[in-house]
């Protein structure tokens, strides 16, 4: 089995099934403007560590691309791509793992990468070094992450609680990327937990200092991804942010989920995380769904395994090893598979694959014939966890300014975070 060609008509991955209303339709949102850029279709592709790297995108791309051309008849309608997230620090020292994640297609024509950082001076260098070389035309900032080894720490989810700090960081980013002509954009959570929300005035700070968006996971961050997000809420951010978009994030596992939130809160897109595990082809559902058509894709278990044997070939392309990328492969198994019929054997040897050769022959003692078996492969995709007391540094809910025994915690928050 090989890759299909970069440029995939979804007639040669999954198939598209189009209703009565299948053919070009008033769009539902207008572009979503980013800075300089117009993204045709409102739809973001969030930051997920381990997940959104090149290959990843690439496939996404493919679908959302050339796959909304396909269904709708209506030309490529791109919208945005966000890499994994990279610390700051790690690319100021431009190590070898950094430098790896900023790395893009020739044909990703909005270069965006998300940054975490918790000093002011590192995040501006940081943003200096990208915009300066030429590396990125669109910077997000993680505001949002929930993991215990960041927020203990007094980044992610846990930093907007420190208002100063806050406001320092997206200055010094914005400040940075401005005169390059850079849109700077925020990802956040509602708060640390329903007694600390944070969302409302952090919305407030980011756009008085410039930024190009404000995203919002509907979810704090004791939640992490447990629960129902409150969309309520990205409708509260929406009537407090007013001059630039405002995009919702949380519980998007379908077309019409992205629908129906754009019609309960009156963001300006969505942003989509887990609901396009083992499920790429989502995002030419969503380009469909926003250009007003009813087009969607349900594909058969061998057009799921055309796709996954695909994005090993684009993992090997961005690791350079063979070995690697089918290790990173074993992670998207169960959510390419989620609802198909699948022996316990294979499945087991799916996750255990070591070789390209060894998933072309486990691919093969799949049913490749069996349909898309609706409901069973729809829904929640992700491990959705419980709710968790935060990890906080000591005396962090003390008060919202940064005292000296919270600044010398937060001065270590970038050291700790590894990956990127």
């Amino acid at each position: 089995m090989t890759a299909a060609p970069a440029a995939l008509p979804v007639s040669s991955g999954p198939t598209p099934r189009s209703g009565a209303a299948g053919a070009p339709a008033s769009p539902v949102l207008p572009a979503l403007q980013i800075g300089r850029h117009t993204v045709g279709s409102p739809v973001v592709l969030a930051p997920m560590a381990g997940i959104t790297n090149r290959a990843f995108r690439r496939l996404c791309r493919e679908y959302g691309d050339a796959g909304q051309a396909s269904l709708a008849g209506t030309g490529p309608n791109h919208s945005l791509y966000v890499s994994e997230m990279i610390t700051s620090r790690a690319l100021v020292e431009r190590t070898p793992r950094s430098m790896q994640l900023i790395e893009h297609d020739p044909d990703e024509t909005i270069r965006s990468i998300q940054l975490y950082g918790v000093d002011p001076a590192t995040v501006g260098a940081a943003v200096r070094m990208l915009v300066s070389e030429d590396r990125a035309d669109h910077i997000d900032l993680n505001f949002g992450c929930p993991v215990p080894k960041v927020t203990r720490k007094g980044g992610g989810a846990a930093l907007p609680w420190k208002t100063d700090l806050f406001r320092a960081i997206i200055a010094s980013a914005v400040k940075e990327a401005t005169p390059y002509d850079v849109p700077v954009t925020v990802k956040m959570r509602k708060g640390i937990d329903a007694d600390y929300l944070t969302f409302l005035e952090a919305g407030r700070i980011a756009e008085g200092e410039g930024v190009a968006a404000v995203a919002l996971h509907a979810r704090t961050a004791s939640q992490g991804y447990s629960g129902e997000a409150d969309w309520s809420a990205i409708k509260a951010l929406k009537a407090v942010v007013t001059s630039i978009p405002v995009l919702g994030n949380g519980d998007i596992w379908s077309a019409q989920d992205a629908l129906d939130m754009v019609a309960a809160t009156g963001c300006d897109g969505v942003v989509v995380g887990r609901g396009c595990l083992g499920r790429p082809w989502l995002f030419t559902d969503l380009a469909a769904a926003f250009a007003g058509t009813t087009a969607r894709v349900q594909p058969t278990l061998g057009q799921v395994a055309q796709t996954m044997r695909r994005h090993t070939e684009y993992l090997i392309d961005f690791h350079g090893s063979e070995f690697k990328a089918c290790r990173d492969i074993r992670k998207h198994i169960a959510w390419y598979l989620k609802g198909f019929p699948a022996g316990r054997d294979i499945r087991a040897g799916l996750a255990l694959v070591d070789s390209t050769a060894a998933l072309d022959d486990l691919i093969a003692g799949l049913d490749l014939e069996a349909p898309w078996p609706g409901d069973p492969a729809e829904g929640q995709r992700g491990r959705a966890g419980s709710p968790r007391r935060v990890a906080l540094p000591d005396g962090w809910l003390d008060s919202r300014g940064l005292n000296a025994a919270s600044a010398a915690v937060v001065a270590q928050a970038e050291l700790s975070v590894s990956g990127g």
